[in-house]
């Protein structure tokens, strides 16, 4: 095995007071939270509503956007800018409404809201036309034959379907689903084949979609509507899901160890995830479904961990039979600290990486892996191991412990 560095020789069983001290405080500020927030924070995923992703062309104004959500009755929207550290000219909020208090048949309503509340704030220059940031491209095809601007002829529609197709193609790809004005598309009308073979060219065309058409100052580009029925499914499965993964683990570690191994490792993992849920109420940051894979993930992480450690311990009691458990434990958590410092070390660097400069839309799931790993690499040795002597020190086993705590085979 890779050494980080030389043998170590730490009392972490001395210091199991302190890491359960430390676990107390953290859970206690954490379940305080809960209890004044009213619980977790779930998102989208779990609370039902709607989720409208917005392109602005221009900054817009976030004030500007809550005040006409407050105007159409929904003043609680939740308004949030989406960053892009490689596309900084692309300015874009997803705008949020809980619908919670609405039936099934009722869902669209929350995206209708947001459509006028956005219309009524950011108007398009003629409303009398149709916005050519909306349009499809049957509908701009069918709107170029009528008005053939480059002479095709009533046979053209398969000529006007590919120049369409160019045209979506390109405000999606190239300018992320938004164009400021027609002439936007000059470029790729004027490197078009089909374009070319009539007369007029790209002007022809420029010109037609600007009588047809007007060009908003914003863009759509996703929905998400989840009813209050299936999030409320997806918490009981989400829950049934971290249950399963516990039990498994439970079985296994109990028929691989013994059944105190098991039981210290599950507690040590519940411990991770409850000090997870915590810090996500004192940060405010929404548990998704991303957020429950994130948690799981480290449910496994964790729990690789404390075996590895468990695993040495049965080791070396095979060697070390009248030495206190203590002291075995001690000895299996320093023999794979090197282990530990680079397996979790290199891997919170990875997410801590991932939280800075993912994005606010991977912010919860990376929050998730960073507290995760932190948390569940001190649980391994601070909690789980000291539960295990703990238990043999109330049972009096403080003599030698080779037929005590002795596996079951590999």
């Amino acid at each position: 095995m890779l050494e980080f560095f030389g043998p170590v020789s730490i009392d972490w069983m001395g210091k199991a007071k302190f890491f359960v001290s430390l676990s107390i405080l953290l859970l206690a500020v954490g379940s305080i939270s809960l209890y004044l927030h009213g619980g977790p924070l779930y998102g989208i995923d779990f609370r039902g509503g709607t989720l409208v992703y917005v392109r602005f062309v221009k900054e817009p104004s976030i004030s500007e956007i809550r005040a006409s959500l407050a105007k159409g009755g929904f003043p609680q929207a939740n308004i949030q800018r989406i960053g892009n550290i490689s596309r900084p000219d692309i300015h874009e909020v997803v705008v949020g409404l809980d619908e919670r208090e609405l039936n099934e048949q009722h869902l669209d309503a929350g995206r209708i809201a947001i459509e006028d509340a956005l219309h009524r704030s950011f108007p398009v220059p003629d409303a009398s036309k149709p916005d050519l940031n909306a349009a499809n491209a049957s509908g701009i095809a069918e709107t170029l034959v009528r008005r053939d601007p480059l002479g095709f002829g009533p046979a053209a529609g398969d000529r006007y379907k590919a120049i369409a197709t160019a045209i979506t193609t390109f405000r999606d790809s190239q300018h992320g689903g938004l164009l400021a004005s027609v002439e936007d598309l000059s470029g790729p009308l004027g490197a078009s084949a089909e374009v070319r073979q009539g007369r007029g060219g790209a002007a022809a065309v420029i010109g037609a979609l600007r009588d047809a058409y007007t060009v908003g100052s914003f863009a759509i580009r996703n929905v998400e509507i989840v009813g209050p029925k299936v999030g409320a499914e997806l918490r009981q499965q989400a829950l049934l899901a971290t249950l399963y993964a516990l039990g498994g683990m439970l079985v296994y570690i109990a028929f691989r160890f013994e059944w105190i191994y098991g039981a210290a490792a599950v507690l040590a993992v519940f411990h991770d995830v409850l000090i997870t849920l915590g810090l996500f109420s004192i940060f405010r940051f929404e548990i998704s479904l991303t957020v429950i894979a994130a948690l799981l993930t480290l449910v496994g992480y964790s729990m690789n961990d404390t075996i590895v450690i468990f695993d040495r311990v049965r080791e070396n009691l095979r060697i070390m039979r009248r030495e206190k458990l203590s002291d075995i434990v001690n000895k299996a958590i320093n023999q794979t600290l090197s282990r530990t410092i680079l397996t979790s070390g290199l891997t919170f660097l990875t997410v801590l990486v991932l939280f800075l400069l993912g994005g606010s839309s991977l912010r919860a799931f990376s929050f998730a892996m960073v507290v995760g790993i932190v948390v569940g690499t001190y649980s391994s040795f601070g909690i789980a191991a000291p539960m295990v002597v703990a238990w043999y020190r109330w049972r009096d086993q403080k003599g030698p412990v080779g037929a005590v705590a002795g596996s079951r085979g590999r």
